[in-house]
């Protein structure tokens, strides 16, 4: 029997907000009823954030629509009670629950751009939804309501962007819309659905933060939805699990994470990243020769401006790369979206040029080679790229697809390629029974597979890795991670990690580069990097990760403002300094160059210039003039 889920102390002795008893939804199919949510109970406190945390599947999302009586065909709710202000939501006419969602009992969904009107103005349309539910406001007072409440999530220049399009918002700020869109009515209830999903951590880490001073300033009570038990942790009081349908558990937070009383929330807990509580010793760095040596590598694409004749505006996608990959070692490269890790990894495989700087490959400059040359070369070096559906043809079979560089590069005889294909499957977990089947029926983890396999053929010496295992569960994940592993032991391959998970990186990678709008702002060991990094940015990502165990540096003071600027219009001086903590006057003025230490580390920033620990930094920060 799981323990009733702990109220709230301040609002111990309300009445709850919302009642749920046996609330029970089905699927039907054409085999007959499936149950989707079994018997659910569960209780909102006023001004109090319920968890709901559950894996792919688990009806979740689901659950947080029945809350609201949004369920359609082929979905039923088959019985159960949603008390809402003593009326059942399940059996209210529709005309008083429509006039009860937007009003009293807000949602917001996990996809921004699909949930706003991409031709109306996003503060036009926050205004069309409070005209609806306040009716007696005058045009004037609504627009300074809405402005204001922009304003509140700290969307910067609210009275601009209250006349912008979506496409002009980022991801960040279209959820902060959408926030303001449910808030700007006063709901007594908000439901956020995986709301931080699509958001770089540092964002979403702002986003909860966010959510929790709104939630406390609009006295609102919040049920918080996640497949991620790190971002409920960061945000609930209390949580209930939920797997296949069924409440398992439900204990307040910080009981649930160190006395978890279920079995499957024992291995949620489990499953949840480790980057610092962790028994095995991180990678060491590598003493072999380089195999990769980047150079001061720059990218630039130029942008037609269409509202000036003959002008074009340039993103500087990659900004003074450098950096040495040896052989046998595992290096990876981190940042989030838009930080041109992607634009770097087809340049390290070749399917791009640097516009200056050098790339070599074993001494050779990959730029300066043709025809036989390079193609000789590019059998050495192949790359993984994240999407494991679109980099497969639906049409052709899996030992084709797996074949196709064996005979593009006309490696052997048609036996000895069906050989050499079936061994490599054998390789990496594939039946060679697949050979001539589709790749219709495979899983996610299964296609990656395949694209492993596609590019082991060619026996390469290093293997860049482009968010290849961002789609997949953490299971899987693992299983691929395993398998990397086995294959370095046995064929002895290197490999260059691209990605922005930080746990994943932590576990495999001996040395790390981490990118911010183009450039390398630190790149450090392993040890170093998570234990002792020297670039506020980079403490602000360790900061920002969605984890239970104890973090070495607090979200709250490496919290970032904003967004990362737009590559076409990089700020002067240090890039970082418009987001930074700790930005003072130099940072405006003074592009930080990078500062190698004795241990073979770098960072660029002004607050460790002579090796100057940035352990100290709001010491340091605060001796000087402000963020100008």
């Amino acid at each position: 029997m799981s323990k009733p889920l702990m109220s709230n102390p301040q609002s111990a002795s309300a009445p709850p907000i919302m009642e749920v008893r046996g609330l029970s939804v089905v699927v039907n199919t054409v085999a007959g009823e499936r149950s989707i949510l079994s018997d659910i109970d569960l209780t909102v406190a006023p001004r109090s954030v319920l968890g709901i945390i559950g894996e792919s599947g688990s009806g979740k999302t689901v659950l947080s629509r029945a809350l609201v009586n949004w369920i359609k065909p082929p979905l039923k709710i088959t019985k159960g009670i949603v008390n809402y202000g003593g009326r059942d939501l399940l059996t209210l006419p529709a005309c008083q629950m429509a006039g009860l969602r937007g009003r009293e009992i807000a949602y917001i969904g996990a996809n921004p751009t699909s949930a706003l009107d991409p031709t109306v103005p996003v503060g036009h349309q926050i205004l069309e939804k409070l005209g609806a539910v306040a009716p007696d406001l005058s045009r004037s007072e609504a627009r300074k309501r809405v402005i204001d409440t922009l304003e509140a999530v700290r969307i910067p220049s609210p009275a601009q962007r209250f006349d912008e399009y979506p496409f002009q918002f980022s991801g960040g700020m279209m959820q902060r819309a959408l926030i303001v869109d449910a808030l700007v009515s006063n709901p007594k209830l908000l439901i956020a659905d995986n709301i931080t999903q699509p958001l770089d951590v540092t964002v979403a880490a702002q986003i909860l933060r966010l959510l929790r001073d709104l939630q406390k300033d609009f006295d609102t009570a919040v049920v918080f939805v996640s497949s991620s038990l790190g971002i409920v942790s960061e945000i609930a009081d209390d949580m209930i699990v939920l797997d296949r349908g069924h409440i398992v558990e439900r204990q307040s937070v910080g009981s649930l994470i160190s006395q978890p009383e279920h079995g499957y929330t024992r291995e949620l807990v489990a499953k949840v990243p480790k980057i610092w509580a962790t028994s095995e010793k991180p990678p060491q760095p590598s003493s072999g020769d380089v195999v990769l040596d980047v150079r001061d590598v720059e990218k630039v694409y130029r942008v037609r401006d269409r509202t000036a004749i003959f002008a074009d505006r340039k993103v500087r996608a990659v900004r003074g790369v450098s950096f040495t990959v040896r052989r046998g070692e595992n290096f990876g490269i981190i940042g989030e979206s838009g930080c041109g890790k992607s634009t770097l990894s087809r340049l390290l495989s070749c399917l791009e040029a640097p516009d200056t700087g050098q790339i070599l490959f074993e001494g050779n400059d990959i730029a300066s080679l043709r025809g036989s040359e390079l193609l000789g070369l590019r059998r050495r070096f192949q790359l993984l790229l994240q999407d494991p559906y679109n980099a497969i043809a639906a049409h052709s079979s899996i030992g084709r697809t797996i074949s196709e560089p064996l005979l593009i590069h006309g490696l052997g005889s048609r036996h000895e390629i069906e050989k050499k294909v079936k061994d490599v499957m054998a390789e990496v977990g594939l039946s060679p029974a697949l050979y001539n089947q589709l790749p219709v029926g495979l899983s996610a983890g299964q296609r990656q597979r395949v694209n492993i396999a596609r590019a082991l053929v060619l026996e390469p010496e290093l293997l860049i890795l482009d968010e290849t295992l961002s789609s997949l569960d953490q299971v899987e994940q693992a299983k691929l991670l395993d398998l990397f592993e086995t294959l370095q032991i046995k064929r002895g391959i290197t490999y260059v990690y691209i990605s922005h998970d930080l746990a994943m990186v932590r576990r495999v990678c001996a040395r790390i580069a981490v990118m911010y709008l183009g450039r390398i702002v630190e790149l450090a060991d392993n040890d170093t990097m998570f234990g002792r990094s020297a670039h506020p940015y980079t403490r602000a990502l360790l900061s920002a990760v969605p984890t239970v165990e104890e973090k070495p540096y607090r979200t709250e003071t490496y919290l970032l403002e904003g967004e990362p600027p737009d590559p076409i219009d990089i700020p002067a001086g240090c890039s970082f300094r418009t987001r930074c903590p700790f930005a003072f006057d130099r940072c405006a003025t003074d592009d930080p160059a990078q500062t190698i230490y004795a241990n073979g580390n770098a960072s660029a920033c002004h607050l460790g210039l002579n090796g100057l620990p940035v352990v100290d930094v709001a010491r340091l920060a605060a001796a000087h003039v402000a963020r100008p």
